[in-house]
């Protein structure tokens, strides 16, 4: 198939090679995961705007090897917008920072599946207004999903506690993310060293299961607390993301109530989907920087 465009936003972006599948069991192509970006984008680039990205991109398909690439991609328009920040051990990088529904697009032309996304944004990258949990399994199976769903309501209502507002949000691969916006102030470190305080708290309030042990031999079947995520220059994954697993699933805000559906789960809404359910219910995160209070 020749070069394509799609439109997104005030811009129309070339794809190439648009019948690429990167998602062979399924038959998504390139070009069904840039008109997917297009489409959400309206309600993404909220939760991506002003943020240092990073890019998961799977330029042969989803059963080959990832690249995790942090610096702009070569050959980027200059319309794309940019940052460079401090690696603290090695250097400096320039990023790709999100924030207009074209580099959402073009981003997917890079075979970028999963966008992830820094906890601050690029004008203070040191300065995080955001404090995120990841609920992750001990293992690939579906078994625990009840011991995740039990940890990110009560996160929410520790953080309830602390003044801060919890939101919800699938991850699209095994797990919930609970975040929390933050006014900025405290540095990478400081909003790290709480979080950490936190999901140690919750780890004592479930502790047959949840943990925070990195050790997987140490974790005795328990979902781990993933407070690292808060560290400077980490990354997760940005709200709409695609994973690259079978199915296509997405990385879906919820709205908090939904943490009790009976049919929820980390997989539960796709590619496919998601353009759909956004039209019939709106973005459940739409505003949530207007929820943003000091970290206590």
């Amino acid at each position: 198939m020749a070069d394509t465009e799609v439109r997104a936003g005030r811009r129309s972006v070339r794809i190439s090679h648009p019948d690429k599948v990167l998602f062979p069991d399924d038959g998504i192509t390139k070009l069904d995961l840039a008109e997917y970006y297009a489409a959400v984008a309206p309600a993404m680039v909220e939760h991506t705007r002003d943020r240092p990205l990073n890019l998961w991109r799977w330029n042969n398909g989803i059963d080959k090897d990832v690249v995790v690439q942090q610096a702009i991609p070569k050959g980027a328009p200059d319309w794309v917008r940019t940052v460079t920040v401090s690696r603290r051990k090695s250097g400096e990088i320039t990023k790709v920072v999100g924030g207009e529904a074209a580099t959402l697009v073009w981003l997917a032309n890079q075979n970028c599946v999963t966008p992830h996304v820094w906890t601050a944004r690029a004008d203070r990258p040191d300065s995080p207004d955001r404090i995120v949990f990841d609920f992750d399994p001990p293992d690939e199976g579906d078994g625990h999903f009840e011991q995740i769903r039990a940890g990110a309501l009560a996160i929410g209502e520790i953080l309830r506690d602390r003044g801060l507002t919890p939101y919800a949000m699938t991850s699209g691969s095994r797990g919930i993310h609970v975040v929390a916006p933050l006014r900025r102030g405290p540095d990478s470190d400081t909003v790290r060293t709480v979080a950490g305080e936190l999901a140690e708290e919750v780890a004592e309030q479930l502790p047959d299961a949840l943990t925070t042990s990195w050790r997987k031999e140490g974790r005795g079947g328990r979902v781990l607390v993933d407070a690292a995520r808060n560290t400077y220059a980490q990354t997760a994954v940005a709200a709409y993301a695609v994973r690259a697993k079978p199915g296509a699933p997405v990385a879906t805000p919820l709205r908090w109530e939904e943490l009790s559906d009976p049919e929820l789960s980390p997989r539960r809404w796709t590619l496919r989907d998601i353009p759909a359910r956004l039209e019939e219910r709106g973005d459940p995160w739409k505003g949530i920087a207007a929820a943003a209070a000091p970290l206590r």
